[in-house]
């Protein structure tokens, strides 16, 4: 199915998402039965309950259960269970604005940067979401979110991520911006300060005016001008930017295409209750195979099942 019929069409149910609130939801139940899966090392149980939970709904669960047992549920699971259906299982229980934070940090962690994950969630997210992640990352980590990213990054790319983090929405002409890009365009080098100001500072209907009016201009794709123009880490963060400007379903999409089971699983875990029927429709799209039949391929046991509840349909 197309990504645009989603876009297009208000979802009977109200969401884009592929997990919704579970009807005639009963806390109580869930966390006896989850008791018991934990005692029995069950993991269908503990996966068929909490893939067909709302983030809301785990959280209601999870104080029940340390009411009812005096024991913290993550802890319980981290117990019972192993490998890659105790860390899915463990993110799943995480709220939104924590599992956001813990993956930028898990992004920055150790040797080396996962810069690709900086731009998903820092291009995907609005402004105010990403004030409210900063925020739960000083809480979680004791560290300053914008100082982590300038430690981590060097030169225009610092400036991006930066001005990302703290996105803003200035009301500009759509041609005055045309202009100013273009002409950015015209020298030898390139300069990056005009696209970082507009591209983090506009909301995505305008700049969606402003990205087809400067093709139209110059004869040539937003993403050539930028592979002839830029090069680095610079360049990789300006397309990401300017994908998810044009289509965010399509650019998840596109993440999702051969990525590490870390990449496929932030993803799904993030996006199941926003858009991922939309990453859905654009993945088979782009791939000619749906990512229920993918995921089938790729992994099995108890781990493709929780993946599998999270897609939830084959398309």
């Amino acid at each position: 199915m197309d990504p645009e019929y989603f876009q297009s069409h208000n979802m009977c149910w109200g969401t884009l998402g592929t997990v919704r609130p579970f009807p005639n939801f009963h806390p109580e139940q869930d966390a006896r039965e989850i008791q018991t899966a934990l005692q029995n090392r069950d993991a269908v149980t503990l996966v068929r309950i909490l893939t067909n939970r709302t983030n809301a709904q785990r959280q209601v669960i999870a104080e029940t259960f340390e009411e009812m047992t005096l024991k913290d549920l993550a802890v319980g699971v981290k117990k019972a269970m192993s490998g890659e259906v105790e860390t899915l299982l463990l993110e799943l229980l995480m709220p939104p604005l924590q599992y956001e934070a813990f993956r930028l940090q898990q992004a920055m962690v150790g040797l080396g940067t996962d810069e690709e994950t900086l731009l998903e969630i820092l291009c995907t997210r609005s402004g105010e979401k990403l004030r409210e992640i900063s925020a739960m990352y000083k809480l979680l980590f004791k560290k300053d979110l914008e100082k982590e990213l300038k430690g981590e990054t060097s030169g225009d790319f610092t400036n991006l991520v930066l001005a990302l983090l703290n996105k803003g929405n200035v009301a500009v002409g759509v041609h005055k911006d045309i202009e100013c890009l273009s002409a950015s365009l015209n020298g030898v080098k390139a300069d990056a300060g005009p696209w970082i100001n507009i591209l983090t500072s506009r909301t995505s209907d305008h700049l969606n005016k402003v990205l087809d009016g400067l093709e139209l201009q110059r004869g040539q794709t937003v993403e050539q001008a930028l592979e002839t123009k830029f090069k680095g880490d610079i360049q990789q963060g300006f397309k990401v930017l300017v994908q998810c400007i044009q289509n965010p379903g399509v650019y998840l999409a596109k993440r999702l295409v051969n990525s590490k089971t870390l990449t496929l699983r932030g993803i799904m875990v993030s996006h199941a209750e926003e858009d991922l029927l939309c990453i859905r429709a654009a993945y088979l799209k782009l791939t000619g195979t749906s990512l229920y039949t993918a995921l089938q391929k790729r992994y099995k046991g108890d781990h493709l099942q929780a993946l599998l509840a999270l897609c939830r349909a084959e398309d």
